[in-house]
């Protein structure tokens, strides 16, 4: 009778250290991961001949032609963008802000956001287009 219990024993597989590998793994791809930023509309971007890939986006603005800005996909009020880019800013200190501005968009508006960007004290802002072909 204990023979055939020690016997029993020998034969279980431990799967303690393989589950703490998965949780690991696991741990590790949350953490490096990137996740996609967006606006929350679409916007149809004007060309462009020259640009530059920005590579850490943290915050995307968009501008629409109907005189929308858009974060987070949320409509926000202009008065509004400067304290809610404070504080997206604040979480990512080293992130970019980008604009897309629909190319029907009023001027005046985009600058008023390019302003309301800087006002909340982010050192780059980029303007996104669509690369000419």
């Amino acid at each position: 009778m204990r023979d055939n219990q020690q016997q029993e024993e020998e034969l279980e597989i431990n799967m303690t250290p393989m589950l703490d590998i998965v949780f690991i793994m696991l741990i590790f791809f949350i953490v490096t991961a990137t996740f996609m930023k967006e606006a929350g509309v679409a916007v149809d971007k004007p060309e462009a001949v020259m640009g530059e890939q920005q590579d850490q986006a943290s915050i995307i603005v968009a501008v629409t032609d109907k005189d929308e800005v858009w974060v987070n996909k949320h409509v926000v009020d202009i008065k509004a963008l400067r304290p809610l880019i404070e504080k997206l800013h604040a979480e990512n200190p080293k992130g970019t802000v980008v604009i897309e501005a629909d190319r029907d968009a009023r001027a005046g508006l985009m600058v008023a956001v390019a302003d309301a960007i800087q006002a909340a004290g982010v050192p780059k802002v980029a303007v996104s287009t669509e690369e000419r072909r």
